[in-house]
C-alpha cells in the first residue's frame, strides 16, 4: 500500500492509499488533483471513497468522482453528502482488497463526523481523521460540544501510537506557535516544531504524523497535563474540570494570532 498527500485549495489534502491496480481517495473537496492524478496512472482504478464529514471542502469532488469512475462512496450515516453512499456508524468495518477499516465516531467538528483506521500489511496503521484532529491541534467546534470533541480525542489518543495520523489541512506550523505558547518548555515540541518548519521551507508536507508524537505535543491532547491545564487556568480560572479546560483551551486557540 501506497500512502500519498494530493494537495487541494490552499491547505486541504485528499490522502489517495493504492496498490499496483487500485485506489482509495479521502475527503476529495476537489475532483481535479484526483483526476490529474489518475491520468499519470493508467492501470489504477479509483474504486473507493471515503468520506469523514459533510463539508464542502472534503465532498465537492464527489459528483465528478462519481460520474467518471463509478467508485462507491462510504461516509458517515448521520450526515447528507451530495452522492449516493454506504452510511457508517461507530464499530462498523469495511474490506478494501483485503485491507481491513474500522469506523470510529468522533463528533465534535461536526455531529456526524467519522474516522478511519486500517492496518496494511507489514506497514504502520493509517488513520483518515478528517478535520477532529490536526497535528498540533483539533478542529473547531462547530457542530458539537467540548466534551463531545473531548471524548473522540480521547478515542484517537487510545489508538496504536505508530498509527500515521492523516489529517485533512497543513495546519501544522500555526498549530505548533500556539503549541509553544501554551507549553513553551516542551523539549518534543520544540524539536517537532524545527523539522516541520524544515519541511514547510522545502514545499514539503508535515504529515503524516506518528500518533506517539501527537501525543507529546498536541495541547489537545495533553490538556489533563500539568502544565498544559496550568497554562489554560491562568487564562481562564474558570477552568476548573477535564471539560472545562479543554473547552477554553480551543477558545484560547479560537483567538491566538
Amino acid at each position: 500500500m501506497k500512502l500519498i498527500a494530493l494537495p487541494a485549495f490552499a491547505d486541504n489534502y485528499i490522502w489517495l492509499l493504492h496498490t499496483d491496480r487500485h485506489a482509495l481517495v479521502v475527503d476529495p473537496g476537489d475532483s481535479a488533483p484526483v483526476l490529474a492524478w489518475m491520468q499519470e496512472h493508467p492501470g489504477v482504478e479509483l474504486d473507493a471513497i471515503l468520506v469523514t464529514h459533510h463539508h464542502a471542502d472534503h465532498t465537492g469532488g464527489l459528483v465528478a468522482l462519481v460520474a467518471q469512475t463509478g467508485a462507491r462512496v462510504l461516509g458517515p450515516a448521520l450526515e447528507k453528502i451530495p452522492v449516493a453512499w454506504q452510511g457508517l456508524q461507530q464499530g462498523d468495518h469495511f474490506d478494501w482488497h483485503g485491507l481491513a477499516f474500522d469506523t470510529l465516531e468522533v463528533p465534535g467538528h461536526t455531529l456526524g463526523h467519522i474516522a478511519f483506521w486500517a492496518q496494511p500489511a507489514e506497514q504502520d496503521p493509517v488513520l483518515f481523521c478528517g478535520d477532529t484532529l490536526f497535528s498540533g491541534g483539533c478542529g473547531r467546534l462547530f457542530e458539537g460540544t467540548p466534551a463531545q470533541m473531548l471524548d473522540s480525542l480521547d478515542r484517537l489518543a487510545a489508538l496504536p501510537g505508530n498509527t500515521r495520523v492523516c489529517c485533512a489541512h497543513e495546519y501544522t506550523l500555526s498549530n505548533l506557535r500556539f503549541a509553544l505558547t501554551v507549553e513553551p518548555d516542551n523539549t518534543a515540541l520544540q524539536s517537532h516544531y524545527l523539522r516541520c518548519t524544515r519541511l514547510r521551507e522545502h514545499d514539503l508536507p508535515t504529515l503524516p504524523v506518528a500518533l506517539q508524537t501527537e501525543r507529546a505535543i498536541n495541547p489537545f491532547l495533553r490538556s489533563r497535563e500539568t502544565a498544559v491545564a496550568a497554562a489554560v487556568r491562568r487564562q481562564d480560572p474558570l477552568a476548573v474540570d477535564d471539560v472545562t479546560t479543554f473547552a477554553a483551551l480551543r477558545q484560547w486557540k479560537n483567538l491566538f494570532r
